[in-house]
């Protein structure tokens, strides 16, 4: 069958990325042109302007203060709304080559809505957000319709709402703005034949909606999801790129294949690891499948992959590139907030799965490979030492990190007042180095993967030449992790290197090599600045649209009963059980993925989602970290891109590969099955996310890295099952087999609770004495069972009381437990306001006819180790492997 073409052009598919991140209109009027690269240069500036140094300049210069998040929000929001209706077209017929006068109109009235939060925000503080809007007293008559008070926040209110969902139509389709608006329109109605009686209410004033919905700066639109992009998620993204812009993209793919492209489907590997890689600059699956896919595709063909397998593992590799840390989707920077947590915590949450799930991507292309008999390109190179020297440059560069920060500690410790500046002359003496060693070696160019003879870069060739690359990276992770420095903060020093690199790379490098040309480098070093410092606004603007708009959803689920609701109606559809509600909650991001991107996705689902499945896991005596709610919810977003029929990343790459979008999207998704197991298994075995592990702690790194051992075996095995094919082609019983150690090594403790109870069950009655009893650093449980507040029928929660270093005989009052003696047990009392459980106690009602009680108390029981059921998975395994051994035809590995 004949080989099928690419279906685009790369000026095409460029246009297709434009028309989803950064808009599809480009006006040929030069002024236009001029205006919108301008605005979206200005807001580079703008937000390079509060993230750092307008709080020590600020003060010093005539006319300028420090502006706080209530009037950065709606600046940020001014301009996304601006750019929106300037850069994206009304509809697929619009013209791209002009800008309407309606849409001129629109994107000043919208850009207004919103600079008038910012410019009038005490006159607001003072009256919407108080609750009292501002009043026109007129005496007019419109057509008999008598007019004597007007509200005119209420009107600007409402204008910017609609066009806000108007420019998330433009800007990212339908689906944002349909959810929005029902939203809207529920919180309005309460009542009606299409609304549930669950979840009915009296419904809200119009008034109150708008002042909730564009006034507030808690909920609504200018809420937590909006104050997320305006601190963090810009800088991340502007991060990227300017590394992009410096060339970084190109580099790291060169790196991918010099390091994997000699080996059996080879370029599937690169293609995995380099769209990793460029996941630190591109934000956006859509751009990352066709940067790295124009190349990596065709070379995937070349070697026998299909056309819809190549362009599923580059959707793959690519959508995967949003959970690698330290540079993280925009959902990640929202978790920050939502679970209340540093963003350093978020990293070593994610990390584990993140990185398994990367590894078990190419062990799964490696089995395609096998499984169909590909070749190398070139000579043919062994997997197993090429993970072997990963893993050894891993430990050197930990190695070389740590004795880094030791020197920097040092430094501090002998020379305080000058080691800031030793330190800073020190990262400008190897960058400097940096730059010779790269200007000595010719500029990386990308080859053509048509071309009829490929020749694979090696490694010592490539990576001299991008090395400089590596700093503002280490720059990021030093901040985030040494200094324990703000996402923002460390964003804006990692900004600020790559700043300084866009800029003097290119004359550096003529300098170097003594070309002349050194003063023609340095205007198109600048060039290099303000162009990615414009491409980094121009992809803000969808990501500010759909974080605005996603705050309509959590302002309704704030100030209506959908969010308590709703969660009992999946509960009472999960018919109580914690599994079938983990699959509801995920079948229900899944279908929102068929029309939000992931960070609306996240806001949504974990907004009514995430505490739900953390109180119903309660219930089972099943206590679930909150951050393992919203990863499992964050998780499920990221299929937003790969799942069929809508999956945008699956358009892209099927449209680089010639094959079926369908197909793509399904061959994708089967890829992916690792992606969505993961947040199944770290709900009921919170240690894979690192969650209880102190990495502070020799014994916490060693368990950390014994975790991740076990877990990277586990999900190979995984993989290996659901390809079919292990060291030969699996029989069904063989999968069934290798899916089941691959559990058991995941989650031991499933078997290990059907052996011996986790805890001892003691009446509530002993509670007291058992804390008392209890030593420094144990864990004790209690049962607590009493009428719901909303519904008056009998709950049951689990608590969780770690038992730290305070003394035996105030541990009880510390608890803010008020126990009273009962004829069957304990009685409680309302707790203490302030107290620890206070919060998780609220939903009880302790002035009901019947008492809430402390039904029971959970010791720690003594038990052997869950590891023992290593033994008979790994003999298991054994047995697999022998039986595969007697059809195997070719090396594993």
């Amino acid at each position: 069958m004949a080989e099928r073409e690419r279906k685009f052009s790369d000026s095409e598919l460029q246009d297709l990325v434009a028309s989803t991140d950064s808009g599809a209109r480009n006006p040929r009027n030069r002024a236009v042109a001029l205006l919108i690269s301008g605005v979206a240069l200005v807001w580079s500036l703008f937000q390079l302007w509060i993230a750092d140094p307008q709080f020590s300049l600020a003060p010093k210069i005539p006319g300028l203060s420090i502006i706080g998040s209530d009037q950065t929000r709606p600046l940020h929001l001014t301009f996304a709304l601006f750019l929106a209706f300037l850069a994206y077209p009304a509809f697929k017929s619009s013209p791209r080559d002009r800008v309407p006068l309606f849409d001129w109109l629109l994107a000043f009235v919208a850009a207004g809505s919103a600079f008038y939060v910012f410019w009038f925000s005490r006159e607001i503080s003072r009256t919407a957000r108080q609750g009292r809007l501002e009043q026109w007293q007129l005496d007019w008559n419109i057509l008999g319709w008598q007019i004597d008070v007007i509200y005119p926040q209420v009107i600007i209110g409402s204008i910017g709402l609609v066009l806000l969902l108007e420019a998330s139509r433009r800007a990212l389709g339908p689906a944002l703005t349909i959810v929005g608006s029902v939203f809207l329109a529920y919180s309005y109605f309460g009542t009606g034949w299409l609304i549930p009686e669950l979840i009915e209410h009296s419904g809200r004033s119009f008034n109150g909606i708008i002042n909730t919905q564009w006034y507030d700066t808690n909920v609504g639109v200018f809420g937590i999801p909006l104050g997320v992009s305006t601190a963090f998620v810009f800088l991340f993204v502007l991060f990227g790129s300017l590394l992009d812009k410096a060339g970084a993209g190109n580099y790291f793919i060169k790196m991918a294949f010099a390091g994997l492209g000699h080996l059996r489907g080879g370029p599937a590997k690169a293609a995995v690891v380099g769209s990793g890689a460029t996941g630190l600059i591109s934000g956006s699956s859509i751009a990352n499948v066709v940067t790295t896919g124009t190349f990596t595709i065709p070379l995937m063909k070349r070697v026998g992959f299909s056309s819809e397998k190549a362009g599923a593992v580059e959707v793959s590799s690519s959508v995967n590139g949003q959970i690698m840390p330290p540079v993280m989707g925009a959902a990640a920077f929202l978790m920050v907030e939502f679970v209340g947590i540093s963003y350093l915590e978020v990293i070593k949450h994610a990390f584990i799965p993140a990185v398994i799930s990367y590894i078990a991507l190419i062990y799964i292309v490696h089995l395609e490979a096998l499984k169909s008999g590909m070749k190398a390109l070139g000579p043919s190179r062994s997997l197993t030492q090429m993970f072997l020297k990963v893993f050894a440059g891993f430990v050197i560069a930990g190695l070389g990190f740590y004795a880094v920060v030791a020197g920097v500690n040092g430094l501090r410790a002998v020379a305080p007042g000058i080691s800031d500046s030793v330190t800073m002359a020190v990262v400008l003496a190897v960058y400097l180095g940096a730059i010779y060693i790269a200007a000595q070696r010719p500029e990386l160019e990308m080859d053509d993967p048509n071309a009829e003879e490929i020749k694979m870069p090696v490694m010592k060739d490539v990576v001299p030449t991008g090395l400089h690359y590596l700093l503002p990276i280490l720059v990021l992770i030093w901040f985030l992790m040494v200094e324990r420095q703000s996402p923002a903060k460390s964003a804006f020093f990692a900004v600020a290197m790559m700043l300084f690199i866009i800029i003097t790379q290119r004359p550096l490098k003529a300098l170097f090599r003594r070309s002349g040309d050194v003063m023609e480098q340095a205007r198109a070093g600048f060039g290099d600045l303000i162009e990615g410092l414009i491409a980094g606004a121009r992809n803000m603007i969808g990501i500010g649209v759909a974080t605005a708009a996603a705050g309509i959803i959590v302002g309704t689920v704030t100030r209506t009963p959908i969010g308590t609701e709703l969660a009992g109606l999946v509960e009472f559809l999960a018919l109580g059980n914690l599994f079938l509600m983990l699959l509801l909650v995920g079948a229900f991001s899944l279908i929102l993925g068929l029309g939000l991107p992931t960070t609306a996705n996240y806001i949504v689902v974990s907004s009514l989602m995430a505490s739900v499945v953390v109180s119903l896991g309660a219930q089972e005596g099943l206590l679930i970290p909150l951050i393992a709610a919203h990863l499992f919810v964050f998780y499920f977003g990221l299929m937003a891109d790969v799942t069929p029929p809508v999956g945008l990343a699956s358009f892209a790459a099927s449209a680089v590969s010639g094959g079926d979008p369908i197909q793509t999207g399904f061959q994708a998704f089967f890829y992916s099955l690792r992606t969505l197991a993961l947040p199944f298994l770290f709900i009921y075995n919170p240690t894979l996310i690192l969650y209880g592990v102190d990495l502070g702690t020799t014994a916490g790194i060693l368990q950390a890295a014994f975790i991740f051992v076990v877990a990277t075996i586990a999900m190979l095995l995984f993989a290996a099952a659901t390809q079919g094919y292990f060291l030969a082609r699996s029989k069904w019983h063989e999968s069934a087999a290798l899916l089941l150690v691959a559990f058991t090594l995941f989650v031991p403790n499933f078997w290990l609770d059907r052996v011996q109870p986790e805890f001892n069950r003691l009446p509530g009655t002993e509670f007291e004495q058992v804390l008392r009893d209890l030593p420094a650093g144990s864990e004790l449980r209690i049962e607590i069972e009493g009428p719901d507040f909303s519904t008056g029928q009998t709950r049951s929660l689990t608590l969780s009381l770690p038992v730290d270093d305070t003394p035996p005989d105030q541990r009880m009052d510390a608890t803010g437990f008020l126990l009273m003696p009962a004829e069957d047990g304990v009685a409680m009392d309302e707790p203490m306001f302030g107290t620890p459980f206070q919060t998780a106690l609220q939903d009880f009602d302790f002035y009901a006819p019947d008492p809430v009680e402390l039904v029971a108390v959970l010791r720690p029981a003594d038990r052997m180790p869950a590891q023992l059921f290593f033994i008979p998975a790994l003999l298991l395994l054994l047995g697999v492997i022998l039986l595969q051994r007697r059809r195997q035809t070719q090396p594993a590995f």
